[in-house]
């Protein structure tokens, strides 16, 4: 197998030292051949191994993919909430439909039993189409990936040809990367090209930018004037049961029912399908805990944490207590609308520490209650004592909010991942 990750390699795989933005793999060349490469492809010098010179790595890489490229059909969902979610609905109806589909993102690599945690949304170029192949190799006759903004732009999937995309909405996000709202969006507008002669893009007619999306082959989806509508689920006239919690994920639902008309699928087929999809972990996870729920999810952006909050105050008669954070060494505009809004929403909030990573925790706290008008909030920069406040907080009926890490099993503190597990830590307090 070929591997730009010297860490990655097996006995018998093949290293391609890849030039990248702040690292040169030909830095690695010894350790690949260290951990069992027998061959590598190099710009420069002479190994002990079967080694091939040539003028650029990057490019021979491009070239050796088109050339060995995996016919697969590839589903790709792109957007800054509701990625995750509509990808693992899509990935259980396909499978549930007997279509046998793998899926790649937030979540890892998922098919059956199979797991494989990625360091990215949207892996690397050499990843994706090793992840591709194996799914070929697998029996899959589908592939749903999240397509991240940062992946397009870095053109790191520009070989993959998309069957279907799903275009979900855009809001404020990553402007730690791409500095102003019009990149993020321009990022975005980049699905539209891998779109493959015949494929088209389900748009939410709903969001604000959509028009960006309206080029091409494309059909629409949301509450009015759409090609797939809903209305009190009613998916264009069929009632639908629908178990998701959050007018978010019914938006979620609605992409992958519309979808899967596109594919040729009948309501018939669909109607006794949809009641037993479940949300991924950490997306809206609901733990009971005497008359109170304890949610789990991974809202970290101002408008996904805007519609949780606001799904969940529809649903209860009790308090919304809220912990939340903001992660370290990103967009810094967004942590104190993120403060007004968990303010604005909830009964009280306990703002805590997210993935830190090299910025001093209590830093990021100050930039989120920096000028906040109401004072229904405490600080407590160690999440754990967060959680376990949130908990000891819960009377009667009362609502739980933990924000921010959802699925994630781990907390970012400098370039260090410590073992970290919200839903864990919540067990851990309420038995």
């Amino acid at each position: 197998m070929l591997q730009s990750n010297s860490k990655k390699i097996n006995k018998g795989d093949t290293f391609i030292a890849l030039k990248g933005i702040n690292d040169d793999g030909h830095n690695y060349i010894l350790d690949a051949i260290k951990r069992g490469a027998t061959k590598v492809i190099v710009e420069r010098g002479n190994y002990s191994v079967e080694t091939i010179l040539v003028d650029d790595t990057t490019k021979y890489l491009d070239n050796y993919i088109k050339d060995n490229y995996i016919d697969i059909n590839i589903i790709g969902v792109t957007g800054t909430n509701g990625k995750t979610t509509t990808c693992y609905l899509v990935y259980q109806l396909l499978n549930k439909l007997g279509l046998s589909c793998a899926y790649i993102g937030t979540l890892g690599y998922i098919y059956n039993d199979i797991n494989i945690s990625l360091d990215n949304t949207t892996p690397s170029k050499i990843e994706l189409y090793n992840l591709l192949f194996k799914s070929k190799e697998l029996g899959c006759k589908y592939v749903v990936m999240e397509v991240s903004s940062q992946a397009l732009d870095q053109d790191r999937i520009n070989f993959v040809k998309l069957k279907y995309a799903i275009y979900t909405n855009i809001t404020r996000d990553h402007l730690d990367y791409h500095k102003t709202f019009d990149n993020y969006i321009n990022a975005k507008k980049k699905i539209l090209e891998l779109l493959d002669t015949n494929g088209i893009i389900l748009i939410n007619n709903d969001d604000k930018y959509c028009n960006n999306f309206k080029l091409g082959n494309y059909k629409t989806y949301g509450y009015k004037d759409s090609d797939y509508t809903i209305d009190n689920n009613y998916i264009n006239g069929n009632k639908y049961i629908i178990n998701l919690v959050g007018k978010h994920n019914i938006y979620n639902v609605l992409a992958s029912i519309s979808l899967l008309y596109e594919m040729g699928y009948t309501y018939e087929e669909l109607y006794s399908l949809i009641p037993e999809l479940k949300a991924p972990s950490g997306r809206m996870e609901v733990i009971d805990y005497k008359t109170n729920k304890i949610i789990i999810d991974y809202a970290h952006t101002p408008d996904a944490v805007e519609n949780v909050l606001k799904s969940v105050g529809k649903i209860t008669t009790g308090c919304i207590i809220t912990v939340i954070g903001c992660g370290g060494n990103r967009d810094k505009g967004k942590r104190k609308i993120m403060g007004e809004i968990s303010t604005n929403l909830s009964t009280y909030v306990i703002f805590t520490s997210d993935n830190p990573r090299f910025e001093n925790p209590m830093d990021i706290l100050d930039d989120i209650t920096v000028n906040l008008d109401k004072n229904n909030y405490e600080i407590e920069a160690n999440r754990e004592n967060a959680i376990k406040k949130g908990i000891q907080l819960l009377t009667n009926n009362d609502i739980l909010m933990v924000l921010g890490k959802g699925h994630e099993k781990y907390q970012i503190i400098g370039d260090r991942k410590m073992p970290f597990d919200d839903k864990q830590i919540v067990l851990d307090n309420i038995k």
